[in-house]
């Protein structure tokens, strides 16, 4: 599996603990596929960093609050602003552009400008 097909996988995962705490990983194995090592990553990542990933999100994204998010974006930003934080490998401009292109593909339309230009301002304030 390709690291871009588990960062998709990780963003389900992401998006399905916002209504399933705690049985994520349980129930995407028994009901759609095995999970990647790096799918699996990112998600208990993005799940022990919440709460700080969630600030820095409010920080950088003018007039919205993560409580207001649609929960496609929530997911999609939390999973990105981990990967640009916490995974080195990782330049922060592929973060960004598979956030982007995961926003094109899951989000509403447009959506994937708001997810871009709050991963830009991240990346200019927090590094």
């Amino acid at each position: 599996m390709t690291r871009k097909e588990q960062r998709e996988q990780a963003f389900c995962l992401v998006f399905q603990d916002l209504f399933n705490n705690d049985e994520a990983l349980a129930v995407y194995e028994e009901n759609v596929a095995q999970i990647g090592e790096y799918a699996r990553v990112l998600f208990e990542g993005v799940i022990s960093k919440k709460d700080e990933l969630d600030e820095i999100v409010n920080k950088y994204s003018k007039g919205w609050r993560t409580s207001r998010l649609p929960k496609v974006n929530l997911a999609i930003l939390r999973l990105a602003v981990y990967e640009i934080m916490y995974v080195d490998e990782v330049p922060d401009s592929v973060a960004v552009n598979e956030a982007v292109e995961l926003a094109k593909t899951y989000s509403g339309e447009g959506d994937y400008s708001f997810i871009n230009g709050v991963l830009g301002a991240v990346i200019k304030g927090e590094k």
